[in-house]
């Protein structure tokens, strides 16, 4: 196996200095008050008034100023520039206000203003529900939105902004890898790849407009598989697109063979381990010894940065509480073991594929 470093840990989040007790302590009321000042700083974001801020530059506003430009109440501004400047978002000086550095990110920044909008949309009100998810091992925060079984049957029915905040949760990330990933799938030419979990098409629509001469077959749920038929139809590639309707978790369902690629990306990690191998090895099973499995994760050892690690870990739960109950962001030291149980070898591993992801080249063992 080949990889730009080894399986052990890119970092090791979580590790402190020493630590006065005075310090562990303020550590401690900052994740004690964590929804309050994360709710606040989330409403000072959607209604403009960080933005309202930052737009002032070095010379900052005064509480009047951001109240005229914001909208909002004297009462309001005031409770939220409190809680604001004492937890390092906004600067004061001599009665007015500008950003800090972090300000800026929560203002400014498309990633934290994506992750923001998942967690108040998608998470927030579910998280109530960890501990319930946790011993009873199924999506009980899901019961905010529906009684879907799993979040996967309901994406297309989830309420707006919810729905809109999942779907660009989803994308950001992807979008940004599957550029990096193209030049290693197609370094075999292949005419037809196997998308398993074709999702929306976006990876499907990338290989379509990049290859005039590939062929796609997707793979999923019915209805997933009505909003992929219609994107790629828009696009103009429908002659070169075929779907195959199943469910991965059906012992019955098997993946069709003949593909030169077989194409996995942030599917995986929608599974409980033991559902993984099993899938793991439909795809073994659809393999010849030329095929080429790629599986395209976001591992929480395999980060460069501290931050990135802590948002894969708190990915996690939400599969715990909204979406399945027993799926995770996995580590890459315990996801590679499944991918041997299944009969298949890591035959490469590329590190740092767009936004943290880890391609896997895969080849029957």
């Amino acid at each position: 196996m080949s990889s730009s470093r080894s399986l052990g840990q890119a970092s090791s989040p979580g590790v402190q200095r020493h630590l006065s007790a005075a310090e562990a302590r303020a550590q401690a009321q900052q994740i004690a008050f964590g929804p309050v000042l994360f709710q606040a700083c989330w409403v000072m974001r959607k209604v403009g008034m960080l933005e309202a801020i930052g737009r002032s530059g070095a010379e900052g506003l005064t509480l009047e100023g951001i109240a005229e430009r914001s909208k909002a109440s004297r009462y309001a501004v005031k409770v939220l520039t409190d809680i604001a400047a004492t937890a390092g978002v906004l600067w004061r000086r001599e009665g007015r206000f500008g950003l800090t550095k972090t300000g800026h990110m929560l203002a400014f920044d498309d990633m934290t203003g994506v992750n923001m909008n998942f967690v108040g949309d998608v998470c927030y009100r579910g998280m109530e529900h960890l501990g319930e998810a946790l011993s009873e091992g199924r999506p009980a925060g899901l019961v905010e939105f529906g009684a879907w079984p799993t979040i996967y049957e309901g994406l297309r029915h989830l309420p707006e902004p919810a729905k809109g905040s999942w779907f660009a949760f989803d994308h950001f990330y992807s979008d940004r890898s599957f550029p990096e990933a193209l030049p290693h799938v197609f370094a075999s030419r292949p005419r037809t790849i196997l998308d398993v979990g074709g999702n929306t098409g976006k990876w499907a629509l990338t290989c379509l407009r990049h290859d005039p001469d590939v062929r796609v077959v997707a793979v999923d749920l019915p209805g997933q598989l009505r909003e992929l038929e219609r994107a790629v139809a828009a696009a103009g590639f429908a002659d070169r697109l075929t779907t195959v309707s199943a469910d991965m978790l059906d012992a019955a369902s098997a993946l069709p063979s003949g593909a030169d690629v077989i194409w996995m990306s942030q599917f995986l990690d929608c599974f409980a381990e033991e559902e993984i191998v099993a899938i793991l090895r439909k795809a073994a099973a659809a393999m010849t010894p030329e095929t080429r499995l790629f599986v395209l994760e976001t591992f929480i050892d395999r980060q460069r940065f501290d931050a990135a690690a802590l948002c894969l870990a708190a990915t996690s739960l939400y599969f715990t509480v909204m979406a399945n109950g027993n799926s995770r962001m996995y580590r890459a030291e315990d996801f590679v073991p499944l991918v041997e149980r299944a009969g298949l070898r890591v035959a490469e591993q590329i590190d740092d594929v767009g936004l943290g992801h880890t391609l896997l080249r895969c080849a029957k063992g």
